[in-house]
């Protein structure tokens, strides 16, 4: 064995030995707490626009903070506005129909009826003396003076001026009457099918403008001024940034000492020194893998519980997706069994 080869053995076994010392002579980790490794996650909602028509305007952009109510997008409205001066002329329409239904016959259409009546009466008996007078013609000169033909065409005209006269009389009736309560309902329910339209066309109006259900921040605009908007596209994505928290996996040995609002605290790679204060406020039930994402020092296939820890981040330094180190105060065995 050369020179050269025998100082490579003696460093590796320094290296080894030097190794070797440091693990067995590290000291134990703090049996009161446990350190955690995780990402930063909040709720995100997609919006979009109820209606499908043209964007005709979007007021935000990636990254501004928009509050509960706020507009931040709006349709080309001009049709849906055409449309509600349409359903309101008809309900116009409708409303005098009813008026004119409730309100009954004038005094000027039952005189006219009263007339009309009159007319009648006047030519039924005008053709009942017609037929009179041939009748008796005939009897008194034992129908030679007076045809057979002459006296049925007598006896038609009076049957058609009867007839005449009970139609008016009838006419006369429904006049004085007034409409019926079907027809009444009937109206009325034309009358509130137009305003339950124009109810619904005003109601898709206001949805033209598309507001922020809740305050966020917007991570991503989908749609641009001229698209066509529909219920199927997102015009936005929102980032829920109230409440906030850090997801993190702990092994089932720690899961016993680990309770819901348990006190935790947050620190970032981009700031270490710089806490953020939190709490555990949830733990999975359900065991998992353990996520690629996550580094612990056992091994990846271990099984794992889910846990959040809800942070009070008021000056907003976390974001979503930032890798995080979570450090919890571990109860006690006897704490953790009450």
């Amino acid at each position: 064995m050369n020179k050269k080869s025998l100082i490579a053995l003696a460093v590796v076994v320094l290296a080894a030995a030097a190794a070797g010392a440091w693990y067995f002579g590290r000291s134990p980790a703090p049996s009161d707490r446990i350190v955690l490794y995780g990402n930063v996650d909040l709720r995100q909602v997609s919006l979009a626009f109820s209606g499908s028509e043209r964007v005709a305007e979007l007021a935000v952009r990636e990254g501004d903070r928009v509050r509960a109510g706020q507009v931040i997008g709006r349709l080309d409205t001009r049709t849906l506005a055409l449309r509600v001066a349409q359903s309101q002329a008809r309900i116009g329409v409708q409303e005098q129909a009813l008026l004119r239904l409730k309100t009954g016959s004038r005094p000027e259409e039952i005189a006219q009826a009263e007339a009309q009546v009159s007319a009648a009466q006047a030519d039924a008996e005008l053709a009942a003396q017609q037929l009179a007078r041939l009748q008796a013609i005939g009897q008194s000169t034992a129908g030679r003076a007076v045809s057979q033909q002459d006296l049925e065409s007598a006896q038609a005209r009076r049957k058609v001026a009867q007839a005449q006269l009970d139609n008016a009389r009838k006419a006369r009736q429904l006049v004085v009457s007034g409409p019926r309560k079907e027809d009444i309902g009937q109206a009325q329910a034309q009358l509130e099918a137009a305003r339950a339209e124009l109810a619904l066309m005003k109601h898709e109006l206001e949805e033209a403008e598309l507001k922020a259900p809740i305050d966020a921040v917007v991570r991503a605009r989908l749609l641009e001024p001229g698209d066509l908007a529909s219920p199927q596209r997102p015009a936005f994505t929102l980032a829920i940034t109230d409440p906030k928290w850090v997801r993190a996996y702990v092994a089932e040995p720690d899961l016993g000492r680990i309770q819901a609002g348990q006190e935790a605290s947050v620190s970032t790679d981009s700031q270490p020194d710089h806490a953020i204060a939190g709490k555990v406020g949830y733990i999975a039930s359900v065991a998992e893998f353990t996520p690629k994402t996550v580094q612990t020092e056992e091994l990846r296939s271990s099984l794992v519980y889910e846990i959040r820890v809800m942070v009070d981040d008021r000056e907003d330094r976390l974001r979503l997706g930032m890798p995080a180190t979570v450090t919890l105060r571990l109860a006690s065995s006897g704490t953790a069994g009450k």
